[in-house]
């Protein structure tokens, strides 16, 4: 079931992202790079975008299993609980995603990081941007700005 996120579940939601960072990322980035997102994505981030109404999670038996952040017509902060990939949630938080976008936009914007760009292109995302981010450690973080048209 996917449903509107609530504040009360604001560290549960910080802990699946972190957590998804930490078990992913790696394999993909170096420790700078990991670094980068992990701060990027701060609890009080997280929190004003649930306050705002942004943030939706997918749930299975009253645990939450995934989440997803719309802002405008940008889907952000898509993330399945490393146990939880490759069951499906991740397409049904980006379905669920891209029909309220759809709803009221005629294009979808994202930041694919790389772990996830395959999954786009797959869906028919095109690549419109490439941008690369010095960390402090001079490690690099590479990503995507991609679109889907309705």
């Amino acid at each position: 079931m996917i449903r509107s996120a609530v504040l009360t579940k604001s560290d549960k939601i910080t802990e699946l992202v972190r957590e998804t960072i930490k078990a992913v990322y790696p394999k993909y980035y170096p420790a700078g790079a990991v670094e980068f997102f992990l701060a990027h994505h701060k609890p009080e981030k997280i929190a004003s975008d649930i306050e705002a109404g942004k943030v939706y999670v997918i749930e299975q038996d009253g645990v939450i299993a995934g989440t997803v952040t719309i802002d405008g017509n940008d889907i952000a902060r898509l993330f399945v609980e490393p146990s939880k990939q490759g069951k499906g949630y991740g397409g049904k938080l980006l379905d669920f995603a891209e029909n309220m976008i759809f709803g009221y936009s005629e294009t979808i914007r994202l930041d694919s990081s790389l772990p996830a760009k395959s999954i786009y292109i797959k869906r028919g995302y095109k690549e419109k941007e490439y941008h690369k981010i010095l960390t402090d450690n001079g490690d690099y973080l590479c990503y995507d700005i991609m679109e889907l048209e309705k």
